[in-house]
């Protein structure tokens, strides 16, 4: 089986040019005010929160030697899938932590503010690490509730929140770290020492860290059983967060709605995404197709440059959305005491 990691076309391309933090900002401002506007959101969108992004700004993997597991890798029961499953599960112990005490940025709170205005009706989002729930539910808690929040935000590429066992039993992520903990006391305490130093590995966007480098052995990490598997009487060590992998196919509900949220827009922004996975990139060949706006705001190459349907506006999000949703916020509030005024 051949699969390949997802890359960005590097035919000659026109370079795209810089823009001034004030254009940017009137750009973006006009677009989102002229409808109802699909959000698209890739790694670079959580890269101000400490979450690494795989790409830099000029479009190639930071990291040379990137190898992920692939999914037949993960899901093999062989002993070489239990040597995989090792790997995985070790790296992932101890980069998860930096995810989940991860806290949104101020790209994550415009976009929230401007969902909660209903000027962003939906967000689909390539990233796995939570905070576009994170920041809608700090804004309004009583309106944004978990249930609600998965209704307007669309996980394209899963959650690292939760784990599946290959049976399809499902456990929240902290209880299965605890599983992971009481299973490798000894990487439980190399855990805690890390925290106890301030010491923060540098995770992917997928929780995932390297630790090669620090002379580790993966044969001593202990994968434990799934919890429910036990109680049918059967061991099975056989795990996967709900997290898309590398030749691994979006469940097709999931597939369907994205679709969906593109069809029922009048536009579509594309933020802190290079589209090198089929998944987004089939998004906006979808909004073209339907002759809506496509808007990208992101830094460095990406894979629709050159594309004439769409703008691009190469400027980092951070400093460009606080200002677009202050200005859409304001705008609205002001119309709206006017209006109560007549």
């Amino acid at each position: 089986m051949r699969i390949s990691i997802p890359t960005i076309p590097y035919a000659a391309k026109p370079t795209i040019p810089n823009v001034t933090l004030p254009e940017a900002i009137k750009r973006l401002t006009d677009f989102l005010r002229s409808g109802a506007t699909t959000v698209l959101t890739g790694a670079g969108v959580s890269v101000d929160s400490g979450i690494k992004a795989y790409r830099g700004h000029d479009g190639r993997y930071m990291n040379r030697n990137f190898q992920p597991i692939f999914y037949h890798e993960l899901i093999d029961e062989t002993e070489k899938g239990h040597s995989f499953r090792k790997r995985y599960w070790l790296r992932s112990y101890l980069g998860y932590p930096p995810v989940k005490n991860a806290t949104p940025n101020v790209s994550h709170f415009s976009l929230a503010a401007l969902q909660h205005a209903s000027v962003v009706p939906n967000i689909i989002t390539q990233n796995v690490d939570g905070l576009h729930h994170k920041a809608l539910q700090q804004i309004a808690p009583h309106k944004w509730n978990p249930a609600h929040a998965r209704d307007a935000i669309l996980e394209l590429h899963g959650t690292l929140h939760r784990v599946r066992c290959n049976k399809g039993h499902t456990i929240g992520r902290d209880l299965f770290q605890d599983f992971l903990s009481a299973a490798n006391p000894k990487w439980h305490a190399y855990a805690q020492e890390l925290m106890m130093s301030g010491t923060r590995p540098i995770s992917n966007p997928d929780g995932d860290v390297a630790i090669e480098h620090l002379g580790i052995s993966y044969n001593d990490f202990h994968v434990p059983d799934c919890p429910t598997c036990l109680l049918e009487n059967r061991r099975n060590p056989i795990h996967k967060p709900e997290v898309i992998f590398f030749g691994e196919a979006i469940p097709q509900n999931v597939k369907e709605r994205s679709f969906r949220e593109v069809e029922r827009c009048d536009q579509l922004l594309l933020i802190g995404t290079t589209l090198a996975t089929y998944s987004a990139f089939r998004l906006v060949k979808h909004a073209l197709e339907l002759k809506k706006p496509v808007m990208l705001l992101n830094i460095g190459p990406t894979r629709v440059d050159g594309m004439q349907e769409i703008q691009k506006l190469n400027i980092a999000s951070g400093i460009v959305l606080r200002e677009v949703a202050k200005e859409i916020m304001f705008a609205s509030l002001s119309l709206s005491q006017s209006g109560n005024q007549i």
